[in-house]
């Protein structure tokens, strides 16, 4: 009884390893592949890909920004960014969500945008919105701006927080201006 059992676990074995019995010395016929037809031609070419760089690298869309956000990583900025989407919206003229439109935000008078319901907080706030501000706000909004609305815990790591502020130059129409170096006497978490 075990000797049929045998045979056909040959039988098997020989199968799935491809042997057929036949003479493994025949080379086995070949068959032309039809010729490939060229593809058409584009009336443009596409732009190159971003290029991909490790994280923690600079990246090259940020290097027209100043320091240290010309240093960012995008990558970074933009998976930080999605911390903030959800009440956020960059695109110029998209609306609000539970947060103001933050197209236009750098060189913004704080609490100023038109058609948002500010807290009382930051409509009496007094300053201008640069990355330096960006950035102790984003390190602990309820503690740089005691009163304010925004339930976000903020972002901890200072190189994610350069990431995302560099993100947000490049997806709010940021444009250089005087006073958006770093605060060099701000404490640094």
């Amino acid at each position: 009884m075990l000797k049929p059992v045998a045979a056909i676990a040959a039988l098997a074995m020989i199968a799935a390893c491809g042997g057929s019995g036949a003479d493994e010395s025949t080379p086995p016929e070949v068959t032309a592949a039809p010729a490939a037809t060229p593809a058409p031609v584009a009336a443009s070419t596409p732009a190159p890909a971003p290029v991909a760089v490790a994280p923690g690298e600079p990246s090259p869309e940020f290097a027209s920004l100043p320091a240290p956000y010309n240093a960012a990583n995008y990558a970074i900025g933009k998976r930080t960014f999605k911390l903030c989407q959800s009440c956020h919206l960059t695109a110029e003229g998209a609306g609000n969500l539970v947060g103001p439109n933050l197209h236009g935000l750098f060189g913004r008078e704080v609490g100023s945008l038109p058609g948002f319901a500010y807290s009382d907080a930051l409509t009496n706030a007094d300053f201008i919105w640069e990355p330096h501000h960006l950035d102790e706000w984003l390190t602990n909004p309820r503690a740089y701006l005691p009163g304010n609305r925004m339930s976000f815990a903020g972002v901890r790591k200072p190189a994610d927080r350069d990431a995302l502020i560099a993100y947000l130059m490049l997806e709010t129409g940021y444009t250089s201006a005087e006073g958006d170096a770093p605060n060099e006497e701000a404490p640094q978490p």
